[in-house]
């Protein structure tokens, strides 16, 4: 097994202006002088943690992480019902990495992340291509409205339980019919903030529900925030998937080609059930650059098989150089 790197603290960070009152928190840590590697968290609205700066070797990497916008350590932060969001969007956070690169003086930078930060990392690459050296996504998703359904629908078929109390714990009563995400979006901006913790609740339990068999991983990570992360988290996740965070449907595998000459590495574990596998089977075809690689006991949260695939990718392209 590939080693895990001690941990390390950044040797430098700060807030970057990206316009319309936003700030985004950014922090830089490793070899100053060494390959720039960003990581791109989930969610969206999973900022705040700051565990991926151990899969990079700290003598080989300049490591780079962000929070997006409205979470984590950004500001202003989304769990104050009073922040807007219509400054929040795929376009937005495209533009504020590229803005973050050049603050930064990155030339290339190789980008990593998963589940949302897989859609994220896409959508930037084939925006910027020349801007990529290479790619590691560990749980692929590209946010079309299939994924976006089979998370909050198709997936109740196999519980059924779960889905149900997430279902019913909507009101009116009307809104149990139809869509879903969009429902809870209402919920969540609520005048009345019982109303909005409790949707923030209801949403997280599903959520867990559905990474509960993820023994190897994180059952629970949903529902185990701070009450300020798990509004700002569900308030962004609500906001992007309800609007299908703006991309065409298929987009981003459509668009595959402009990734070519980009070396990747897409891991992606079979218990998924987040976000099944053929996401990542149909990237892989469309993208010969990209190597897959299947883990039988990997779920959404990842597995110790999980973190030593990301480990070898990022030792294999850190001996590749800029």
């Amino acid at each position: 097994m590939s080693p895990q790197f001690p941990p390390v603290e950044p040797y430098a960070h700060g807030l970057l202006d990206v316009g319309n009152g936003n700030r985004i928190y950014w922090e830089t840590s490793g070899d100053p002088d060494g390959k720039p590697a960003l990581c791109v968290h989930g969610g969206p609205g999973g900022g705040g943690r700051r565990g991926s700066r151990s899969l990079f070797d700290p003598e080989v990497y300049r490591i780079v992480l962000f929070d997006q916008r409205g979470c984590g350590e950004s500001l202003p932060h989304a769990s104050d019902p009073a922040v807007s969001l219509d400054h929040n969007t795929t376009e937005h956070l495209i533009a504020d990495m590229e803005r973050l690169r050049e603050h930064l003086g990155i030339e290339r930078w190789l980008l990593y992340g998963g589940s949302w930060g897989s859609t994220l990392i896409l959508a930037y690459a084939e925006r910027y291509p020349e801007r990529v050296s290479e790619i590691v996504i560990a749980g692929v998703t590209t946010t079309r409205p299939e994924e976006t359904a089979w998370l909050y629908h198709g997936v109740g078929r196999l519980l059924p339980g779960p889905w149900e109390a997430f279902r019913d714990a909507l009101l009116p009563e009307a809104d149990r019919g139809g869509n879903l995400v969009a429902a809870y979006n209402r919920l969540i901006n609520s005048p009345d903030e019982a109303v909005r913790i409790k949707a923030a609740r209801d949403w997280c339990a599903w959520e867990d529900a559905v990474i509960a068999h993820e023994a190897l991983g994180t059952p629970g990570a949903y529902s185990d925030k701070p009450d300020d992360a798990m509004m700002a988290f569900v308030r962004i996740c609500a906001h992007y998937f309800a609007n299908d965070a703006w991309l065409d449907d298929g987009q981003l595998l459509r668009n595959a080609g402009r990734l070519a000459g980009i070396p990747a590495v897409l891991i992606h574990g079979r218990l998924d059930l987040a976000s099944p596998l053929n996401t990542a089977w149909e990237l892989a075809k469309a993208w010969p650059d990209a190597e897959l690689k299947v883990l039988d006991d990997s779920g959404h949260t990842g597995s110790p098989a999980m973190r030593n695939a990301i480990l070898e990718a990022t030792e294999r392209f850190g001996r590749r150089g800029r």
